[in-house]
């Protein structure tokens, strides 16, 4: 490779010094490629430089990068002199020389310097330079920033007596695209002398990363039947390299697409803006007839706008054809048969139906409705959601004796509305006829349960009541037959023919088989159908109570101190199983006949209380107290009930009761007695 090059084109005042540049690379330029420095200014194939704007040319410096595939280099121009210019080179210097030059002291100057990318060895390499025409003998050219002594250190460096620049490494765009430097001159102690002044270094890219598509999964649904041109999805890939070239500038294609029926081409992606649209007629996306409702599409990108030289990246993009309600549910056939036995509920028959359309939508779907033959509500329909069939069902027992027979229509639609030029037809109702099988039914009672109240010990024999049961199966003309069924007491009996009920026992309320005062109990009444059907009846008595029950007293032992300063010994309740009136108020007395006088006292507390106190302090013994309790019962009833009364010496805080032949309390023991016994004093 060869470039014969000046070194630069100056205009100084009104002189022009000027050469050619030409680029080889020893194989013939296949693929030269030109870039430069400034974006006002462009290479043409043929070497030639043109200028796109006007510019003030004063102070510029450009370089011009050639490369092909086999080599490349890079070639400097610095103007010093002109004025506003636009056009070739050929037209740059075409000024008129008596155009004044204007001049600086001492002017430090510098142009962008453009560095390609991922160059290769060898390292360093010069890159630019620093012009100072006015410079100082002895001075030197410094440079700073980062890439030189700030991190990443060390990437360039200047020639301190030339001030040519070059870098040590090559560079990678999309890592840092620009650095910013800054020149300036110093003398020999290191002190300023001009500047800094800004370098800027242009990375130039080079079309080193593929497109990438980052957003993935792309899948997109498309209803079936949609016109052409629907827009199905987007995709847009990435590419890492200079948005402002055509190294990241992408052209999107299909590459494949699968399946390739019922056409090859059944969607068109959008170049420039990765749009992917339908491309077929609407009768070819019908979901229904494709051999696939799902399309799989390999699309590609492509960068230097889609060159054959371009990166390529690819994606695979999914789309679904989604179902539209465009088929109606049909009924596989118009009648349906069922039958089922009277008094029996649940599923009786299955109806079935077709439907074209995506099993997993509403448009699938079944929805069933009886719209005629059921005015008691005894069926319903509901969906099966495996099958799609209509699950036909008897939801309250049918009696064959009222009708054997019953007809049905029952429609169907989806779930989802159809499409509009779609609508159900006469395949979308059916008709059931169910036939209903007769059973030999138990006998019903009436009513049930059966209530009845009456006093408790009524006389033994005593008919409480005549039960009465039917037989629903009244065709068949049956007899009935009663037998007692659960009696837990064993109080009653039942006339199997005419099915009478009477006592065989005393009834007694407070009886542990008798809750809330009522009485239990089961009968059955068997019909003479072959095999018999059973049926049950429930008896409810409730027995009134009668005062028999006599009172008692609680508790019936108590203590008390022989030198006791409080003479209350023990305060007695009552209790009564009878039910009020013929409970309390109790009438509390001492059984006089058996007890002397001025020893004892029996006091009223309330209602239900009362209170035995003595009369005086008794001697160490034990003493029988007859308690006689009388209830508000008419007649009133009477119980006589001993108290016993322990008399025990109380000294030092200790209880004896041995002496007195009761056994031993102690104080706490005696003190727990609480409401019903006397602590000592």
């Amino acid at each position: 490779m060869t470039l014969h090059r000046d070194k630069s084109y100056e205009v100084v005042e009104h002189s022009l010094v000027h050469g050619d540049v030409t680029f080889s690379d020893c194989k013939g330029n296949d693929k030269l490629h030109y870039e430069v420095s400034s974006p006002y200014f462009k290479v043409n194939n043929d070497g030639s430089l043109v200028a796109l704007r006007n510019i003030t040319a004063v102070g510029k410096t450009l370089f011009v990068h050639a490369q092909t595939p086999h080599a490349e280099d890079m070639a400097e121009l610095v103007i010093v002199g002109g004025k506003d210019i636009r056009g070739s080179l050929q037209d740059i210097f075409k000024f008129e020389r008596t155009s004044p030059v204007p001049r600086q002291k001492r002017s430090i100057v510098v142009s962008p310097i453009l560095i390609p990318e991922n160059q290769r060895q060898p390292f360093p390499r010069d890159v630019g330079k620093v012009v100072d025409s006015d410079r100082p003998e002895g001075s030197k050219f410094r440079l700073t920033g980062k890439g030189v002594d700030q991190e990443p250190k060390g990437i360039f460096r200047i020639n301190e007596n030339t001030g040519s620049v070059s870098v040590t490494r090559n560079l990678d765009r999309e890592t840092i695209a620009t650095y910013q430097l800054l020149v300036e001159t110093i003398d020999v102690n290191g002190r300023t002398l001009e500047g800094p002044v800004p370098l800027e270094v242009i990375v130039i890219d080079q079309n080193d990363n593929r497109p990438i598509f980052q957003e993935g999964p792309y899948i997109g649904h498309v209803m079936e039947g949609s016109p052409t041109g629907t827009t199905v999805m987007r995709m847009t890939a990435f590419d890492a390299d200079d948005p402002a070239t055509d190294n990241a500038l992408l052209r999107y294609n299909i590459r494949q697409q699968t399946p390739d029926r019922p056409s090859p081409n059944m969607f068109y992606i959008d170049p420039e803006k990765g749009d992917i649209v339908t491309v077929v007629s609407p009768a070819l996306l019908d979901r229904e007839t494709l051999e696939n409702p799902k399309y799989e599409l390999i699309i590609e990108a492509q960068d230097m706008a889609g060159l054959d030289v371009g990166l390529t990246g690819t994606a695979t993009a999914t789309i679904m054809i989604d179902d539209k309600n465009d088929h109606s549910p049909k009924f596989t056939k118009k009648e349906f048969q069922a039958t089922v036995e009277e008094g029996a509920v649940g599923v009786i028959v299955n109806l079935t139906v077709e439907d074209k359309d995506d099993p997993t939508t509403g448009a699938w779907r079944a929805a069933y409705t009886i719209i005629n033959g059921n005015p008691g509500q005894s069926f319903e329909i509901h969906t099966n959601p495996q099958t799609n069939e209509g699950m036909l069902s008897v939801v309250k027992p049918l009696d064959y004796e009222i009708s054997a027979f019953h007809t049905l229509l029952i429609k169907v639609e989806n779930e989802d509305p159809l499409v509009p030029d779609v609508s159900y037809g006469p395949s979308s109702t059916a008709t059931v006829h169910i036939t209903v099988l007769d059973v030999n039914e138990g006998p019903v009672f009436h009513p049930d349960p059966m209530m009845v109240t009456k006093q408790e010990h009524i006389s033994v024999g005593s008919v409480l009541l005549t039960v009465n049961a039917t037989d629903p199966d009244s065709l068949q003309h049956q007899t009935i037959r009663y037998s007692v069924y659960k009696d837990p007491a064993g109080w009653l009996n039942i006339n199997p023919i005419n099915g009478t009920v009477d006592t065989t026992a005393v009834l007694d309320r407070e009886s542990p088989f008798v809750h809330n005062s009522v009485y239990t109990a089961l009968f059955l009444a068997i019909d003479s159908g072959n095999p018999p059907a059973t049926g049950t009846g429930t008896l409810l008595i409730t027995l009134e109570d009668v005062n028999d029950n006599a009172p008692f007293i609680y508790p019936t032992v108590a203590e008390v101190c022989d030198d006791a300063k409080n003479l209350s010994v023990v305060i007695l309740g009552a209790s009564d199983k009878d039910l009020h009136p013929n409970t309390d108020p109790f009438k509390f007395e001492i059984h006089k006949p058996t007890v002397p006088d001025k020893v004892w006292k029996i006091s009223k507390i309330n209602n239900t209380h009362a209170l035995v106190s003595l009369l005086q302090n008794l001697n160490k013994a034990n003493y029988h107290l007859p308690i006689m309790v009388t209830d508000s019962g008419k007649p009133p009833m009477t119980n006589i009930t001993d108290l016993r009364v322990q008399v025990c010496s109380c000294k030092n805080s200790k209880v004896d009761c041995n002496t007195a032949g009761a056994p031993h309390f102690s104080t706490t023991a005696v003190l727990l007695l609480s409401f019903f016994s006397l602590a000592c004093l």
